[in-house]
């Protein structure tokens, strides 16, 4: 038998989940969109409850069975591939990325919201403050290993495979 929402338990039941997967969406998205990112608050949030809401029903029809969660979870993931794929740009000028991180945030996004959805309230909320941890210090992070290995970025190299299939 299904619950309703009108159930005042299923309601204390499902409020904090959806709440807290749009807090996720809320703090990831306004880190990118402070350093005016394509996804920001928005967008983030619309991820993150959607990623809750997807487990939250398969949770109800189901009653936890892995094997079904895992599909869910599955189909998320690959939605979400196509959106990030949307935020990520090559400038033509340059041959220079962007959006990555972006990108990456809004798949962390819908997993968080999952880990909501399915009432993993410690698992979200820790995973949430280390991603906010790392976007406010992974660029300083960056900086220091820099300075300390030189100038360039030692895990990219000095051509794209564009250029290489370009230049023959």
């Amino acid at each position: 038998m299904k619950r309703t929402m009108l159930d005042g338990a299923i309601f204390l039941e499902i409020f904090p989940r959806l709440a807290l997967a749009l807090l996720a969406g809320i703090v990831l998205g306004l880190n990118r969109w402070l350093l005016h990112k394509a996804a920001g608050v928005r967008t983030h949030s619309l991820v993150a409850i959607a990623a809750a809401l997807a487990i939250l029903i398969i949770g109800d029809d189901v009653h936890d069975q892995a094997q079904a969660v895992s599909r869910v979870l599955q189909g998320l993931l690959t939605g979400l591939g196509f959106l990030g794929a949307g935020v990520i740009i090559r400038e033509p000028s340059n041959q220079k990325i962007n959006g990555l991180t972006t990108a990456a945030s809004l798949w962390v996004c819908a997993i968080i919201g999952a880990a909501f959805g399915g009432g993993h309230f410690i698992l979200g909320l820790s995973a949430l403050g280390f991603i906010i941890f790392i976007l406010l210090s992974g660029g300083s992070i960056e900086h220091i290993a820099r300075k300390i290995v030189g100038n360039s970025k030692i895990s990219e190299s000095p051509t794209t495979p564009i250029e290489e299939i370009n230049s023959k």
